[in-house]
């Protein structure tokens, strides 16, 4: 969430950032400072009213004590007391409008972000190279099909387009994985390992700046509750509405769930296979840290995320996102795009994204620089380290050989194995 104080007292600065997420970003400004205007003039006309009871009441208490008549300063009171009345629900309504308006101003991209919509986006390197294959590429929903790993067909049948299965050793390969990765952040990268709730509730989903933007890409229940579409929701606000102390930050955790997005991309050729999904599998990342140390805290956090690609050897790139295609959310944001050769494309296997104190201002997370000082909001961040449909896309394309078997990354066969998968 936006600090209301930054909005208020440089209106002009506010504008001009959120400007450059597009002009939808920056009109809601107004609505945010009109109710606060409101709010303050009623809070200021509550506090007044206040003052002049508490007054009022020592003059009652006086008359009293010496005997006087106070039926009219009685009655003075009673009417001020109906009056504060009225204005206490009209100071909530305020403070509710207020809250709802500032939900839905996304957060401030940093200075260094880019202007610009997606095709602003700066690929800031590379790793790797993209393979030169000894036959034809491939694209995965064939060789899947081959192997005998991947049945889209009979996943639509069950449950509808996006909803893939993977059977025999296609499942052994995402426990594989999985599992790979889960070690390689807890054991070598220092983080602590969760296993969340896949449902969360409204407060959840809203702390971390899913609702009320994204609510209509998000499962729900008849019930209230969310599906998650990352583990970074229910992680992050682990600590939603607590004050930590500054000697256990930053605080890292990994966590493996099942993610669902109802909204899965456009009709059309990108939307074959695995490449765009309603359900898939992704080990997340999650830091939350003192704002001084965020900018260090995000290259770690990329760091980390491409290590897992490095140790599949998929070649891939570090793109910065433009400010009009950063997430609601995030202050900045780095994609790895991992190459698929069969596609011939660049796919988004992770995202790491750092997100100021946007999302503990909204779950109230706080921790005190010192001992004995006030508590200071957060930073958090998090990234895919990584998300399995694509990168399996690309562990398929980019290892086929001509005789249809597909080898697997030598960081992989521990966990796997095989050192290869063959036509089924």
């Amino acid at each position: 969430m936006i600090d209301i104080r930054w909005l208020r007292d440089a209106p002009d600065e506010a504008a001009a950032a959120l400007a450059r997420r597009g002009s939808a970003a920056a009109g809601l400004l107004g609505t945010a400072l009109e109710h606060d205007a409101r709010r303050r003039d009623v809070l200021k006309r509550v506090e007044g009213l206040r003052a002049h009871r508490n007054a009022a009441s020592e003059e009652v208490a006086e008359l009293k004590r010496r005997g006087a008549d106070a039926s009219v300063l009685l009655t003075e009171l009673k009417t001020t007391s109906d009056i504060i009345k009225g204005l206490d629900q009209e100071l909530r309504a305020a403070e509710d409008a207020l809250e709802q308006a500032l939900l839905r101003i996304p957060n401030r991209p940093l200075d260094d972000v880019p202007d610009g919509d997606a095709t602003a986006n700066r690929v800031v390197r590379t790793w790797g190279e993209p393979p030169k294959l000894s036959g034809p590429a491939r694209p995965h929903w064939e060789l899947g099909e081959a192997l005998g790993i991947l049945d889209l067909a009979r996943g639509a049948k069950i449950a509808g387009s996006g909803f893939p299965v993977f059977v025999g050793e296609g499942a052994r390969l995402t426990r594989a994985l999985i599992n790979f990765m889960l070690d390689l952040h807890t054991r070598e990268h220092g983080y602590r390992e969760v296993a969340p709730p896949l449902l969360v509730n409204a407060v959840t989903a809203q702390g971390t700046g899913q609702l009320p933007d994204l609510e209509r890409n998000m499962y729900v229940t008849e019930d209230g509750l969310y599906l998650i579409p990352t583990a970074e929701v229910p992680v992050t606000n682990l600590h939603r509405d607590e004050i930590l102390r500054a000697d256990v930050l930053p605080l890292t955790y990994a966590a493996y769930t099942p993610c669902f997005r109802r909204e899965a991309g456009a009709h059309g050729k990108d939307t074959r296979g695995l490449i765009r999904v309603h359900q898939f599998d992704k080990v997340e990342l999650v830091r939350i840290c003192r704002p001084a140390d965020s900018p260090a805290e995000h290259q770690a956090l990329l760091g980390h995320a491409e290590a897992v690609l490095q140790r599949l050897g998929l070649p891939y790139r570090v793109v910065l996102l433009a400010a009009g295609d950063t997430g609601f959310a995030s202050a900045k944001t780095f994609d790895l795009e991992v190459w698929a050769a069969g596609v011939g494309a660049w796919l988004e296997a992770s995202s790491a994204s750092t997100f100021a104190d946007f999302q503990a201002r909204r779950a109230n997370i706080r921790y005190r620089p010192t001992p004995d000082s006030k508590p200071d909001f957060v930073h958090t961040l998090n990234a895919s380290g990584v998300a399995l449909p694509r990168t399996i896309i690309a562990l398929l394309e980019n290892n086929q050989e001509p005789d249809g078997s597909v080898r697997i990354p030598p960081a992989l066969v521990p966990y796997f194995g095989r050192d290869r998968l063959l036509p089924a």
